[in-house]
């Protein structure tokens, strides 16, 4: 079993923002990585400002596509698809816009591993007792986002779970999970760390997470 990072950058000024030096795509791309999620898709808009985020993500392990359909619920959907025709064995794909990019990869970890425990269940990340980002998503539940032509994909993610969809929530102590990159990283509140294992390590990430976070910079 693997699980993904699908990261949404409907928005180029917003996915090439100075995030400590770097754009936000990318340090989101490396939390990813970090963290264990594989493979990782980048989704963006057509045109040459949207060019851009690709070249920006460049030598990071990270494929990039630009759907012809508006962005919502679908680009998600288009994403998890790529994904699972790179791995074969992927089970879900972590929904992860691209403004989020103070995420700590053990957050990622954290959610990679309950999603393993729990394959048929959303997995939602916590800070404080309010969820944000990134959440998994099963494999099994992507037509319903290929479907969807009204809603982004995280009103899809509370309509589903008001329809009863399993869902598990994760307190992570992470601030990055509900504060986005508008605010400056030195002005977030504490990172606490996840209160403890979220589940059983999953064998197919540890090796890759333990290279991963030794090579990239995210500092």
């Amino acid at each position: 079993m693997t699980v993904a990072a699908v990261v949404l950058a409907p928005d180029p000024v917003t996915a090439l923002s100075d995030a400590d030096g770097m754009p936000a795509i990318r340090r989101v791309v490396q939390a990813a990585w970090a963290g264990g999620a594989m493979p990782i898709v980048v989704v963006s808009r057509r045109g040459a400002e949207a060019d851009a985020v690709g070249e920006a993500i460049a030598g990071l392990p990270a494929s990039f596509m630009q759907p012809d359909a508006p962005p919502g619920a679908r680009w998600f959907a288009a994403g998890l698809a790529t994904a699972s025709a790179q791995v074969r064995e992927t089970t879900a794909g972590l929904l992860w816009p691209c403004r989020f990019a103070w995420i700590d990869p053990e957050t990622a970890t954290s959610l990679i591993e309950a999603a393993g425990a729990a394959p048929d269940a959303i997995v939602r990340a916590a800070y404080e007792g309010q969820s944000g980002f990134p959440i998994a998503v099963p494999t099994t539940l992507n037509d319903r986002f290929f479907d969807e032509q009204e809603l982004h994909a995280y009103q899809l993610v509370e309509a589903l779970a008001a329809e009863g969809a399993p869902v598990r929530v994760l307190e992570l102590g992470d601030p990055g999970i509900v504060h986005d990159a508008s605010v400056p990283r030195a002005q977030l509140p504490p990172y606490q760390g996840p209160p403890g294992p979220a589940g059983t390590p999953p064998d197919w990430n540890e090796d890759l997470a333990r290279h991963a976070a030794g090579s990239a910079s995210l500092s």
